[in-house]
């Protein structure tokens, strides 16, 4: 019988099933951050029991952690109670904790690819719905709920239904200045953002064959806002590459037997999905958003849609945009390049190849927040950070930021942000806040220019 990537890892973890039911599923690894863990360890110990396998579990300080000074005390008492709690609990239970501060720290989904943790064919949980990241090594990874992190803790299993099989398949050559959000966002304004609801995203083709892990990441990252539970992307030469020589990868001959197995797992010729989608990368141009989903997005040279439906016009009511009109030349005075999207090395050097030499709009504000210490000891050993304080930009401290404002970093109320993150809902960035989703070329652009420009003139 002929499967799908996603079939084959699923397979593999099937710990049994129940009959016309669901199944329990084993999950490989465990990751866990500040803010959705507190009430599952507190569920542990009220029904006095113990983390079953703490060895497969990690941890990270992200959610709502300052990134400004996190060498000093933490100020806000909401976020130094909920870093206080992991840390207690990661000691009482014996678990890996990258606390603020410590070179592993950083976004749950930045620094378990970077130091290797994540690994093709494995499946991996976390309480944050973009778990799907991981995906990019052809792994299932998806996002669950407290309940569910305290039964992983529990029995390091989960009961689950098999989702259905979606392929997305993109070929050809992507236009210069086309980055993988734009692909991610070109993708999820076609289908709109329940169209993977029930699925699991394969990603295929030219197109993402010739992407870096980076992009991958990018993409893996947003398959939850089209309603998908998790997207992957088979595992090959260049995922091989980036995991080998990585502090907790495999190394010697258990590398070459892992490596010999991850290339088994891609999708078997003639495998068959519930649904398909295909696109031409000739038709993605640089994307950006204009309402209050990620698939309320357009090219940058298209004008916003004439769509007549209640939900839609209160969209733009409240990012006070009118139907039909062009973005170019919005004025913009909030700027966020960061979160676990796209924070990691190749973004900012996207960000000082375009602002080098250039000098940052008076009007904008604008923050590179990079997604982990490791990423920040990069921009500093790459020259990078010179060129960002050169051009007028803020460099902040590992964490999640302005992707959610759970920490101090709120965009104001009735401000435009150009975000390089995953979510555009009202408030998402601080209360009354708007937010324009688009790629680390198009932020790093708008915070030169002061307003939103056509990218593609430059480019071409």
């Amino acid at each position: 019988m002929k499967k799908t990537l996603f079939d084959k890892v699923w397979d593999a973890h099937v710990v049994t099933s129940i009959e016309k039911g669901p199944q329990v599923l084993y999950i490989d690894q465990h990751l866990i951050h500040e803010v959705t863990s507190p009430q599952a360890f507190k569920e542990l110990e009220n029904r006095n029991i113990p983390v079953f396998r703490p060895n497969q579990v990690v941890a990270t300080a992200d959610h709502n952690t300052p990134t400004l000074n996190q060498h000093l005390p933490i100020k806000d008492v909401l976020s130094k109670n909920q870093l206080k709690q992991l840390s207690d609990n990661c000691k009482k239970h014996h678990i890996t904790l990258y606390e603020l501060g410590h070179k592993y720290n950083g976004i749950v989904h930045v620094m378990a690819p970077e130091l290797g943790i994540t690994q093709p064919g494995m499946t991996i949980v976390c309480g944050d719905s973009h778990t799907s990241t991981h995906g990019a090594f052809g792994t299932i990874a998806f996002g669950i709920g407290t309940s569910q992190v305290a039964q992983v803790f529990a029995s390091q299993c989960l009961l689950l239904s098999k989702p259905k099989s979606l392929r997305v398949v993109i070929n050809g050559k992507l236009k210069n200045g086309v980055l993988p959000k734009d692909v991610i966002l070109y993708i999820i304004s076609k289908l709109g953002t329940n169209a993977g609801t029930g699925y699991f995203c394969e990603y295929a083709g030219e197109v993402f064959e010739n992407m870096s892990m980076e992009g991958r990441m990018t993409v893996c990252n947003m398959s939850i806002e089209m309603g998908a539970r998790g997207g992957m992307i088979a595992p090959d030469a260049i995922t091989f590459d980036y995991i080998k020589g990585r502090k907790f990868a495999p190394q010697g001959e258990t590398l070459d037997n892992k490596i010999a197995y991850w290339k088994t797992l891609p999708t078997d010729a003639g495998a068959t999905f519930d649904k398909e989608y295909v696109f031409d990368a000739a038709d993605i141009e640089p994307m950006i958003t204009y309402g209050t989903n990620p698939g309320m997005g357009i090219k940058i040279t298209e004008t916003i849609p004439t769509t007549n439906d209640a939900s839609f016009e209160k969209s733009l009511a409240y990012m006070n945009f009118k139907k039909g009109e062009s973005l170019i030349n919005k004025a913009i005075n909030y700027v966020f390049i960061g979160s676990c999207t796209n924070s990691r090395i190749e973004d900012f050097r996207v960000v000082a190849d375009y602002v080098k030499g250039k000098q940052k709009a008076k009007n904008v504000t604008a923050w590179l927040v990079p997604g982990s210490k490791q990423v920040e000891a990069q921009i500093i050993e790459e020259g990078l950070k010179s060129i960002f304080v050169e051009a007028g930009f803020e460099l902040r401290q590992p964490g999640c930021s302005a992707c959610l404002a759970m920490n101090d970093d709120k965009i104001p109320q009735g401000e435009y942000c150009v975000s390089t993150s995953n979510r555009n809902f009202e408030g998402r960035q601080g209360q009354g806040s708007r937010t324009i989703l688009a790629s680390p070329l198009v932020a790093a652009a708008t915070a030169i220019e002061g307003k939103i420009i056509d990218i593609t003139k430059q480019l071409n």
